[in-house]
């Protein structure tokens, strides 16, 4: 299921806060630090298998609650970070609703074996004769 940020603006709430490190004039005044939280138990918008599978590959970003919280301050305005939060929130649904491939395992082509084999023999040759002659 392909979900993106702007179907779960409805879900979604939005905290505010000061941003941290070093300041200028505005530090002590704007609150331009941008939390997103989404609960992901409660919602309406996934299914159950799909709700496992973002609580199993989200799980550094969710809280014990099932709340799944992306912050940015990266941003010098508030607008900013929340456009950077609803991206990145993006790539996080996209990372996990994305099917891995499974590997099928082949053989070693009869060529590239043949190959390895000539390359051996030939440096074995050179250091061959690379010994003394008595």
């Amino acid at each position: 299921m392909a979900l993106s940020a702007d179907q779960i603006l409805s879900e979604i709430s939005f905290k505010t806060s000061r941003s941290g490190g070093k300041g200028g004039q505005n530090v002590n005044k704007v609150s331009s630090k941008v939390e997103l939280n989404w609960n992901i138990q409660t919602s309406t918008l996934i299914s159950e298998e799909d709700r496992e599978l973002l609580l199993n590959k989200l799980s550094h970003k969710i809280t014990k609650e099932g709340v799944l919280q992306i912050i940015s301050q990266a941003d010098r305005s508030q607008l900013g970070n929340k456009q950077l939060v609803l991206e990145k929130l993006d790539e996080l649904l996209a990372f996990a609703f994305k099917i891995v491939k499974s590997r099928k395992a082949t053989k070693v082509p009869r060529g590239v074996k043949e190959r390895r084999l000539l390359v051996k023999k030939k440096k074995a040759e050179i250091k061959k004769l690379r010994g003394r002659v008595d």
